[in-house]
């Protein structure tokens, strides 16, 4: 459901719209064989089952680490580590577990920045250091456009697989 066309609480629209593109994603991935949530038929290889990991990870790096200054271990997880290298998965990632941390993020993401206001320094210490960190608006509008853009690339990928199109 899209947020009401008068809410004008930056961070609630952002948290309403977050949540409407975890389920948009939710949606695409829903139905699709374990094969093809694995396998790409795209030419630059990146599985969808890849695309929700680093949807996670992307997630928890701008909020947890990032936004909350909160150690995590292997916070590039969703690439091995490395942000330069492509996406990759471990053999126990399935899609329950993977949507169950997508949404799981989600209720973290709104636990911490729910009523906080938009102009808030991200704290130093996690992704941050002392210099040029972001406010909770840019933050959360960065994290809306990964979404964004990925439900677009998954939109392809779903329609590549069995035709189903549409949000």
């Amino acid at each position: 459901m899209k947020p009401a066309r008068d809410l004008a609480d930056t961070v609630e629209l952002h948290l309403q719209y977050l949540d409407r593109y975890r389920s948009i994603i939710e949606q695409k991935l829903t139905g699709m064989s374990d094969a093809d949530l694995r396998g790409s038929r795209l030419p630059s290889g990146w599985s969808p089952l890849e695309l929700l990991k680093h949807l996670v990870f992307m997630e928890r790096r701008w909020l947890r680490w990032g936004f909350v200054a909160e150690q995590v271990d292997h916070p590039w997880g969703d690439s091995a580590d490395d942000p330069d290298s492509p996406w990759t998965l471990g053999p126990d990632d399935t899609l329950a577990g993977l949507l169950a941390e997508l949404h799981a993020g989600g209720e973290f993401t709104r636990s911490v920045v729910a009523g906080v206001d938009p102009a808030t320094i991200a704290s130093a210490g996690g992704r941050f250091g002392t210099d040029d960190r972001p406010t909770l608006n840019w933050i959360l509008f960065h994290v809306l456009q990964e979404y964004a853009r990925h439900a677009g690339h998954l939109d392809v990928a779903r329609e590549l697989v069995d035709g189903a199109t549409g949000e």
